[in-house]
């Protein structure tokens, strides 16, 4: 609802007074920090000269004295560039929040920004205070401050579009964010990059960005409902809420080097450091130094669906969780029947029984069977040798040639469908390529690292204390026990839709089935709002899997779904459409089912207009105009998306379909082969 004009004239000139302290401010820090950074410079010089006539208590001064300086004069830069960010637009929301003493009038920013008397006068959006914007009707009221529950009544909500300092809008709603503003921004053409919706976030939304109870939440949300940005947003949120935590202590579990690359800008844009990100097949290839090349998830799945996998009942086996108790039976098994055959004489003067190494053996129960091993030697070179671990690794070799296990996971790992825990055997290529080849398969990667970890030990990286897992569905159980060992104290967000899962193997009935890994103060949220796609759209996709419980949000086009069948791929035909839609719209993407069959459309369009293929090896991208496999358009959206059905297979792949269909914004059309 818009503001009377003299309301909209107090507001502009409060705008005037904002940017004022704002420029300030900015000049201010500039100042100090210029000037800090050479008087630190100067300083470095003076102690450098007189070095050889310091002790060493002056020098220990003088290096806590700068790592002070060096830490206050980083979080005044921080600061600086994040006020710069404000420059064009520094407020979006305001409230008035009225306790029994005390009137509050908040204005709502990326960060903070302070009067001449040290008050706020733009709030960090992200403070306790700001959440009464984002979940409250106007009335009655409270939200949880430091010192307990304030209570008040909310007698204001208020949004602003502001664009390079001139207010061009400003809106009042009573019950949610303005319907007026979410329905302008989701209108907007989709950029190459995702946008920051902290102007937009909604209560359900706000609710799993704010949540710091919980150890582990485990967030179901539909197509479009916006999990990759709340994450992204709740990320921020903890920066600012957690102290002494650094973006260098986040990681991200993207699904490939183009969903990286498509949400880089949010956090930088919301003022924080972009974090650590990574997919899992890199860490794969990371530990299992046994072979030169992993097969990628992506590669993995997408024989499949080109007929080139042969053994699915195999695999089938390979990704359940039954396989899981196997291998770890089999495991238990092994480290049981561990023997030592006869003991050992090292440097001609220690000598070692085979009751005796069995004795220490078993001493060191607490371990894994390989980090045993290694703690015997340990042990027994600080024994001999005055307490030094010089002979550490003599010693290892003597105790593995003295027993009967052999450190070689190749072969344990195919001799594990030899043993009679195993459902399934290998084929005799399969044992050969298992054994001799430089390169292995996802399937069984995900397997031979569970196996080493029940053996050595998992990796433990103590340096992350928040894990962030999207498109969680394609992740199967076992994934998520490795990572829980690996990050044993870290908090866990983790976000998918199982209506999205893409892998023809595994598949969840809920994701909340994850609670059965993560115990400790674990949440199940569900988000079923879609702010992505048109109303014709979702319910074109509703019938696709017989879903009801999507609530469609957008409501700016009329723009009816569009099915066309044809006998051949006519070239003419296809150039005609696309032109016509690149004058519509700003980003259009053309989704196979596969890699091979994006490449064909490429090779064939590329040579009458600019046209980018997106495949698994693609880093950066422009989104006007591409083609791309489904299992690569996870997680993005266009304006307009054509699914190419080449075949009858991909729209009985429902939930390939699905996918593929849901990344639409505006318009979708079915262009099927018959």
């Amino acid at each position: 609802m818009a503001i009377a004009k003299e309301e909209l004239k107090i507001e502009q000139e409060w705008l005037y007074q904002v940017l004022e302290k704002l420029d300030g401010t900015l000049q201010e820090l500039s100042d100090e920090i210029s000037s800090k950074t050479k008087q630190d410079l100067d300083f470095q010089k003076m102690v450098w000269k007189d070095k050889y006539d310091m002790d060493k208590v002056e020098k220990q001064q003088f290096m806590t004295s700068s790592l002070q300086e060096a830490t206050l004069l980083l979080a005044k830069d921080r600061y600086f560039r994040k006020l710069l960010r404000m420059k064009n637009s520094p407020y979006f929301a305001s409230i008035v929040f009225d306790e029994i003493n005390s009137h509050h009038e908040i204005y709502m920013g990326i960060t903070y920004l302070k009067d001449n008397e040290n008050d706020n006068i733009i709030y960090d959006w992200r403070s306790p205070i700001c959440s009464l914007f984002y979940d409250n009707e106007l009335g009655e009221c409270s939200y949880i401050a430091p010192e307990g529950e304030i209570k008040g009544i909310l007698n204001r909500k208020r949004q602003y579009k502001i664009e390079q300092g001139k207010l061009l809008g400003v809106f009042d709603n009573s019950i949610n964010i303005s319907d007026a503003l979410l329905q302008e921004v989701l209108a907007e053409k989709s950029d190459d990059k995702m946008k920051n919706i902290v102007n937009t976030i909604q209560k359900e939304q706000n609710e799993v960005i704010r949540d710091i109870d919980n150890k582990t939440l485990i967030v179901q949300g539909i197509a479009g409902s916006g999990k990759t940005s709340v994450a992204l947003h709740r990320i921020a949120f903890l920066l600012y809420k957690i102290k002494g935590l650094t973006s260098s202590n986040v990681l991200i579990f993207s699904p490939n080097q183009i969903f990286t690359e498509y949400i880089s800008n949010v956090l930088p844009e919301l003022g924080e450091d972009n974090t650590l990100q990574t997919t899992f097949h890199d860490y794969l290839s990371n530990h299992l130094k046994e072979y030169r090349k992993v097969e990628s998830f992506m590669e993995f799945i997408a024989k499949y669906y080109t007929k080139k996998e042969d053994n699915i009942a195999l695999i089938e086996y390979q990704q359940s969780e039954k396989i899981i108790t196997d291998i770890k039976n089999y495991i238990e098994d092994l480290i049981n029947n561990f023997t030592f055959h006869q003991g050992f004489v090292e440097n001609h003067i220690f000598s070692y029984t085979k009751e005796e190494l069995t004795q220490m053996f078993n001493r060191f129960q607490r371990f894994p069977l390989v980090d045993r091993i290694h703690q015997m030697a340990i042990k027994l070179s600080e024994m001999n040798y005055n307490g030094s671990k010089k002979k550490v690794s003599t010693y290892r070799k003597l105790i593995m040639e003295s027993c009967n296990f052999i450190k070689d996971y190749r072969k344990i790992y195919v001799d594990f469908y030899h043993s009679a825990f195993s459902k399934f055997s290998l084929s005799a290529q399969d044992e050969k390529n298992l054994l001799k080849s430089r390169e292995i398969m996802y399937q069984d990667a995900l397997l031979m690292v569970y196996m080493k970890g029940l053996l050595e030990g998992f990796p433990y990286e103590n340096q992350i204390k928040e894990v962030v897992i999207d498109e969680a569905q394609d992740y199967n159980k076992l994934q998520y026990i490795i990572l829980k060992e690996i990050f044993k104290r870290a908090n866990f967000t983790i976000l998918g839709d199982v209506n999205q899962s893409i892998n023809p193997y595994h598949h969840y009935l809920s994701l909340e089935s994850l609670k059965d890994v993560f115990k400790e103060k674990c949440r199940y949220i569900e988000l079923n709002k879609t702010y992505r796609s048109s109303s014709e759209i979702i319910e074109y996709t509703n019938k696709i899997l017989g879903l009801n419980h999507v609530s469609a949000i957008r409501k700016d086009t009329n723009t009816p779904v569009i099915v066309e069948k044809n006998h051949e791929f006519i070239l003419s035909r296809w150039v005609e459409l696309l032109e016509g839609l690149k004058n519509k719209y700003q980003s259009i993407a053309i989704i196979t089912i596969d890699d091979k069959t994006a490449e064909d459309l490429f090779f064939q369009l590329k040579e009458k207009m600019d046209i980018s293929l997106l495949n698994l090896h693609t880093e950066k991208f422009a989104k006007d105009l591409v083609v791309l496999p489904v299992y690569v358009a996870k997680g993005l959206e266009f304006d307009c998306v054509i699914v190419y059905l080449s075949s009858l297979e991909f729209a009985k792949e429902k939930n390939l379909f699905y996918t593929a269909c849901t990344r639409a914004q505006h318009q979708l059309i079915i262009e099927q082969i018959i």
